[in-house]
């Protein structure tokens, strides 16, 4: 199991991987959304802001009212961020849960 210190590096991680190709992913993804991200096993959550393509503002914390929320485990959110598990697949095994409008999913497909 990961730690929460280990979760939030590798949430920072992302952060600056979209910040690093922000053109690609502005023309991907061009929302303005909250997202929530919450491990299970941990019992710890961090929320941020999803702008353009960008996340921004990586909190400590739950958002209840987040529009976007990311359910995993830690290990599983090291290994998507790490590139060795692959969101589909996680889904699809029920190893990683994401709840957003129908809506914010077709924008979310773009990512993958």
């Amino acid at each position: 199991m990961a730690t929460e210190q280990e979760c939030r590096k590798a949430l920072e991680q992302l952060a600056q991987r979209l910040a690093a190709n922000a053109q690609d992913a502005r023309s991907r993804l061009d929302l303005d959304r909250t997202l929530a991200c919450r491990i299970t096993d941990l019992g710890v959550a961090f929320h941020a802001r999803l702008l353009n393509g960008q996340l921004l503002d990586i909190t400590d914390g739950d958002d209840p009212r987040a529009k976007i929320a990311l359910i995993t485990t830690s290990d599983d959110l090291l290994a998507l961020v790490a590139g060795t598990l692959a969101l589909p697949q996680a889904m699809a095994a029920r190893r990683v849960s994401l709840k957003a409008s129908p809506f914010d999913l077709l924008k979310l497909r773009k990512l993958l």
